[in-house]
């Protein structure tokens, strides 16, 4: 539905896009992460044809953003990162206004205005002006623009940027719902938001792509190899020189824990294909009878993943 290849960005000596490329399948929510004036914003508006991209190719549902700019303003919804939005209007009367810039026929245009205000929860304040919203009303008075015509794409820059927690969890749930039937590229600094709403990630900095995958494969890939955490009550001294031959071991650490006379803490890590890991260490405890506290697999966080790959650039 989104592909971006080799697309670039220029401003003076400043490569705001260097070269990137990547594809957003139909049905996928995928977070496009990436420090301030990493290009995030920039490869945004390129997408949807605010600006022109100084190389390189991207489309919308086959259609390009440079000769077919009008097919691909059709195909998705938009919501910028500081939402676009008349105050002195009501919100019935915006939806309405964006309804006919749209082209929707005047036959269906009280319907879709129906739609978006129950789907994005705008019911109780369907009355109101928009001056008179709450920021989180706003930006779900935002998102129903960018779905008022039913848009097979939806790209969203920062959309819970500001917001309280409460907020941010409806705007989240909102997305997750919308995520079903539209394909969504979806910027944020948010990593619970990623973790709680994407099916696969894209990390940018200074313009490049710096990582890219599912959001398990990043954090079980942030660190050399798959590391497996295990406490075992064993003979002192026992378990660690016995997983030092584990067949794909990298490394291993361990050490007695305080007051626990015979627990050992391991930490091993192993090749990343090796399969099963930790099913290795557990058929070794159960071969030599020990008695295992803990076994799970160490995994780093989504902000330790986002941290070092942006710093390497």
């Amino acid at each position: 539905m989104i592909e971006v290849q080799d697309l670039v960005k220029i401003y003076g000596t400043n490569r705001a896009v260097d070269g990137i490329s990547f594809k957003v399948d139909k049905g996928e929510i995928v977070g496009f992460l990436g420090p301030n004036g990493a290009g995030k914003s920039t490869t945004m508006k390129i997408l949807t044809c605010f600006i022109a991209p100084d190389g390189g190719k991207a489309s919308i549902a086959g259609h390009g953003v440079l000769d077919d700019s009008l097919a691909v303003r059709k195909r998705l919804g938009y919501l910028p990162e500081n939402t676009p939005l008349y105050e002195d209007m009501g919100v019935i009367e915006f939806l309405s206004f964006i309804a006919s810039i749209r082209s929707i026929p005047s036959k269906q245009r009280q319907s879709r205005i129906d739609e978006v205000v129950d789907r994005c929860g705008l019911r109780l304040v369907a009355g109101k002006t928009i001056s008179q919203l709450s920021r989180g009303y706003r930006q779900r008075v935002g998102l129903a623009q960018a779905l008022i015509h039913d848009p097979d794409i939806l790209i969203l820059d920062e959309p819970t940027s500001a917001l309280d927690p409460s907020q941010i969890v409806e705007i989240r749930e909102l997305i997750r719902e919308i995520g079903k039937q539209k394909t969504i590229l979806l910027s944020t600094h948010i990593m619970q938001e990623v973790s709680a709403t994407c099916t696969r990630v894209i990390i940018i900095s200074r313009g490049r792509i710096v990582a890219q995958g599912t959001p398990d494969e990043l954090t079980s890939g942030g660190r050399r190899g798959r590391t497996i955490r295990a406490m075992i009550h064993a003979k002192h001294g026992e378990v660690t020189p016995l997983v030092k031959n584990l067949p794909g071991l990298i490394s291993v650490e361990g050490s007695e824990l305080p007051g626990e006379q015979g627990v050992a803490l391991v930490l091993a890590s192993f090749e990343k294909d090796v399969k099963d890991p930790a099913e290795r260490i557990y058929a070794l405890a159960r071969e030599k009878s020990w008695t295992m506290r803990e076994l799970r697999e160490d995994r780093s966080t989504l902000e330790e993943v986002f941290i070092r790959v942006t710093r390497t650039v």
